[in-house]
């Protein structure tokens, strides 16, 4: 990946981290962000990746459609 595409991917990354209120909610703390990935992450090594995948899926498409910083809003809503 070229440096400006690498670039673009990593601002669009931290954007959807934005958009779905972590910042926010997690008070500016990197360390508590970087666990919260870090515990998605194993859940996506576990039994029950399919059934994850396709919850998040649900819930981030719909992110995607809502209006503007209602993410956050949406959780729990499943």
């Amino acid at each position: 990946m070229k440096r400006r595409e690498r670039t673009r991917h990593l601002i669009e990354l931290g954007g959807l981290i934005v958009k779905a209120g972590i910042v926010e909610l997690a008070e500016d703390d990197r360390a508590v962000m970087l666990g919260l990935l870090i515990e998605a992450a194993a859940k996506l090594r576990g039994e029950d990746r399919e059934q994850s995948l396709t919850l998040w899926r649900r819930r981030g498409m719909r992110a995607f459609h809502d209006a503007p910083g209602n993410a956050v809003r949406m959780i729990g809503s499943d």
